[in-house]
């Protein structure tokens, strides 16, 4: 059975029992637990915490989940995968543990004929949690499995909670006996290889409190609504129903592993390490694409560093199995061809896509490039200090810094004879991950710190009026200080108050909240931040500035008319220069984040290089000209599949309800999914003025602007010293270009002369430096500080000049040059022939007195340079270098006779 019948039927099942269908979310939802979505109940939870009233009793979904706690792993095992997908069931306050048995049970002992899995009764095993007696019962009523295929299991493997406080409860899992080939007799408490799991349902009927692990804590008594929450995983229920050993041979994969055989040649099968690479390619190319297609670009930190090595390792298993050809792209390929069918962005979006993973195998391969040239020169240093074994800092530094996974510098290290301290690598891994672990243990604080708006949260969520008034008549509902409900407010206090309705924005799909004031007939508040908790409520913080605020109060909430003028300005803005973006650029440039506020914008998006000059000048001009057409601005409700249909454009990592809002500017030339505020009509946004265009990470570019009011006064601003610098050069405003081309070209030429003198000035000097020389023991020293802010070049120079007058005598020139207003300090060694016959190498003579300046540097035997950061310590940089010299001579390791 193909996976995407898998995947029908499931969907069908439930929906045929009352259960609504719920599309996946995005890989990248707004939690602050979560770095990806890992589970297929992770969109529900603000229904699960009581955050926010369900809009159905029953859902279900397929949701597309990414973990990569042991990305490690993935390759070496059969078990572990990155990217997989989850079949989902979920109740909510309705059905329970008998609804969840029987559900599970009709669909996967179902006949194939009538729409189910159609695995045999006699091969299903489950446990269930210690004391659950209830489950066990169940399980013997509905499905008839005898006491010995029922096992208990402790809080470690059969009892779920979030990690946080919040709901929890026993679980149930179900398993299937793939035979005595796969393993030892027993069920699943004596080998999971061979009793594998399928499916776990989870009976949410309790609260937890405060603790760690996965058994400390406490159960502070029942949830007052229980719910169910199971999951299925497609990719185990495919291998099963397909006849295969594993994931890797289904029919999503496996053709990844066929197309790496056709470019590489090699067999999947034939050898073990082999293997191990087809399985990475697989695995990550899956988790890659998927990534990408909702909004995800590789970078240096979080969610993009995480892609980032994921693309690379899928280059480097390549380049180990023995292609030299570009392969993402055509990875990428396979992966929409398998895929596209249940998520069909990937089709829509694949031009995209394939320009974000190429431009990143591009980076990598020239970063390839650099780390090997590191790698080489280690490797050098190691053979040269007669040392065996690389570091494992050097190890960890080619891993963190270049990319390169141990596995490579292991391999290229046994290339060279060596071997690597792996112990002293994982050390710093370990400490590595240790401090991930501990800033996500930081950030597990979102849903503890809501708890004090759930009861407000069940009076229902605030309505926002701000679409169609600036000021409305409100009650205040709450308030809020330090996490805690309060009775009132005073002067100066700064509070978060929640009313019932109010007009002010709460920041959102990249647009600032609204600036506003509340008042009463008692008191005056500035509202300084409004924010959404569980999408629902909106929480203002506020200033007390005058009066005493008390909960049940009716007030007054206005926004001020000046800021939401340029708020709708700023956010129309951004959907006028996303749709002249995608004009010029074409329709694969989507915005991947946005920030406005009024006055200004800024907009994110994929794209491999920088715009020319040109390109952004057609961008505004296009912009602009929209402006000018006074194109009009409609909004429309309507549900998410329509809007799809109508080609409505969403945020990558937004969450949308049921109904959504349409934002159209000019028809189907601008048609987004947005709850923003909007101008009525095109020209009211005002002029655009791009600022500029940079980049803000592999693959991602930003554009900045101003619109409206900013826009103007900036062109004023512009203007006015256009023309102050046309009257000091005297020259009309277009002459400007060619005079001041003209000043510039006269500057670097003086520059350059000034450049010649002082140069000239430092090698006519030599002479005096020479005749400055010391004897120490047989060598004789020039070691002086030229004056401040000399380059290196010069420094070379003068170093070379003085070397040469020295002739044929045992010598060694010195040279330093400080620049104390940077705090730094530069270097230059060099040794006469004698010098280098002697046994005096410049390179070596380095480390004899970098320290004292802070710095270090190196070279070869007859010239080093180097720099460093105390210019204070140059008198004691050579003094040092005078004492090691003679020290050498004294010990004979130098020799000047």
């Amino acid at each position: 059975m193909q996976t995407h019948e898998i995947r029908k039927r499931f969907l069908e099942h439930f929906e045929r029992n009352g259960h609504t269908v719920v599309p996946s979310a995005s890989l990248i939802l707004d939690d602050p637990n979560l770095l990806f979505v890992n589970a297929g109940m992770v969109q529900f939870k603000p229904y699960f915490l009581g955050e926010a009233p369900p809009p159905y009793k029953r859902a279900t979904s397929i949701q597309k989940c990414v973990r990569t706690g042991d990305i490690d792993n993935v390759g070496h095992t059969t078990r572990h995968n990155t990217f997989f997908q989850m079949a989902g069931n979920f109740s909510f306050g309705d059905y329970f543990k008998e609804g969840a048995i029987e559900l599970a049970w009709q669909l996967v002992t179902g006949s194939q004929d009538d729409g189910g899995y159609g695995f045999d009764p006699d091969r299903i095993w489950v446990t269930v949690y210690q004391d659950d007696d209830e489950a066990a019962s169940l399980w013997k009523k509905i499905a008839g499995l005898p006491e010995e295929r029922i096992q208990r299991r402790g809080m470690e493997d059969n009892f779920w909670s979030m990690g946080v406080p919040g709901p929890c409860g026993p679980c149930s899992e179900i398993y299937y006996d793939r035979g005595p080939e796969y393993g030892r007799e027993g069920g699943p408490v004596v080998d999971e290889d061979r009793y594998l799991e399928i499916w776990n349902l989870v009976f949410m009927q309790d609260e937890r409190g405060e603790g760690s692990g996965k058994d400390d804590f406490p159960i502070l008594g029942p949830l007052p609504a229980k719910n169910i929450d199971t999951g299925m995983g497609m990719e185990r229920v495919a291998y099963l129903l397909q006849g295969v050993d594993n994931v890797y041979e289904t029919d999503l994969v496996r053709p990844v592993i066929a197309k790496a055989e056709e470019l590489t040649g090699r067999k999947y099968g034939a050898n073990p390490e082999d293997d191990v690479r087809f399985r990475i390619i697989a695995d990550h190319a899956r988790s890659g694409v998927m990534l990408v297609g909702d909004g995800v670009t590789p970078g240096n930190e979080a969610r993009g560093y995480v892609l980032r090595r994921l693309l690379r390792r899928i280059v480097r298993s390549a380049r180990l199995l023995g292609t030299t050809e570009p392969v993402l792209g055509q990875f990428a390929e396979v992966v929409r061809d398998a895929m596209g069918p249940a998520y069909p962005e990937l089709v829509t979006d694949f031009e995209r896509i394939e320009r974000v993973v190429t431009a990143e195998e591009n980076t990598f391969l020239q970063t390839l490039s650099t780390g090997t040239k590191i790698f080489d020169t280690a490797v050098a240093e190691t053979k040269q200090a007669g040392r065996s074994l690389l570091s494992g800092d050097k190890a960890f530094q080619l891993h963190d810094t270049y990319g390169f996974p141990i596995d490579l510098t292991l391999e290229m290290a046994g290339e060279q004879g060596l071997q690597v301290d792996e112990e002293g690598f994982r050390k710093l891994m370990a400490e590595q991950r240790a401090r991930a672990k501990a800033d996500a243990a930081a950030r597990k604080t979102g849903h503890g710190d809501r708890t004090v708006y759930r009861e407000l949260l069940e009076l229902g969520g605030t309505e926002f009026t701000g679409y169609q008034e600036l000021a409305s008549e409100a009650t205040v509902r709450g308030l809020v200080r330090e996490g805690e409900r309060v009775r009132s407010a005073g002067e100066g206090e700064i509070v978060e108050i929640v009313l019932d309705r109010s007009p002010l924005y709460a920041e959102s799909g990249g647009q600032e909240s609204d600036a506003g004031t509340i008042t009463s007939s008692n008191a005056e508040l500035e509202v300084l931040d409004v924010q959404k908790v569980a999408r629902k409520l909106w929480v203002h913080q506020v200033r007390v500035t005058s009066g005493e605020i008390a909960e049940g109060q009716h007030v007054l909430a206005q926004v001020d008319p000046e800021w939401r003028i340029g708020a709708r300005q700023g956010h129309s803005g951004t959907h006028v220069v996303h749709a002249a973006l995608r004009e010029v650029l074409g329709p694969s440039a989507l915005q991947s984040g946005s920030y406005n506020k009024p006055g200004y914008l800024r907009l994110d998006f994929a794209w491999p290089s920088g715009l020319s000059a040109q390109t952004r000048s057609e961008i505004e001009d296009v912009s602009n000209l929209a402006v000018r057409r006074d194109l009009p601005v409609r909004v429309v409700y309507t549900s998410l599949p329509q809007a799809q249909e109508m080609g409505a454009l969403a945020l990558f990592g937004e969450t949308y309800d049921e109904t959504v809002r349409v934002v159209e500017i000019g028809g189907p030339w601008s048609r987004e999914l947005c709850g923003g505020t909007h101008v009525e009509h095109a020209s009211q946004i005002g002029p655009i003025m791009l600022l500029g265009e940079s980049s803000v990470g592999s693959g991602v570019r930003r554009l900045e602007a101003y619109v409206g009011i900013e826009a103007f006064r900036t062109l004023a601003r512009e203007r006015a010293l256009v023309q102050n610098i046309a009257a000091l050069l005297k020259v009309p405003n277009e002459e400007l270009p060619g005079r001041i081309e003209n000043l510039i070209e006269r500057l670097r030429n003086a520059e350059k002369e000034l450049e010649k003198l002082r140069a000239g000035q430092l090698l006519a000097s030599v002479g005096n430096l020479v005749n400055t020389a010391e004897d120490v023991r047989g060598i004789s020293l020039v070691a002086a500080a030229l004056p401040d802010g000399v380059s290196g070049n010069d420094l070379r120079q003068v170093a070379t000049e003085a070397r040469n007058k020295l002739g044929n005598r045992c010598g060694v020139v010195a040279l330093f040059s400080a620049d104390p207003a940077a705090g730094k300090v530069s270097f230059v060694v060099a040794t006469t022939a004698a010098a280098r016959e002697a046994g005096l190498a410049a390179g070596k003579l380095v480390p004899l007195f970098a320290a004292e300046v802070g710095g270090r540097g190196g070279g070869k035997p007859d010239m080093a340079q180097g720099g460093g950061t105390n210019p204070a310590g140059v008198p004691a940089a050579v003094a040092a270098l005078r004492r090691e010299l003679a020290a050498l001579v004294e010990s004979g390791s130098v020799s000047t006779g």
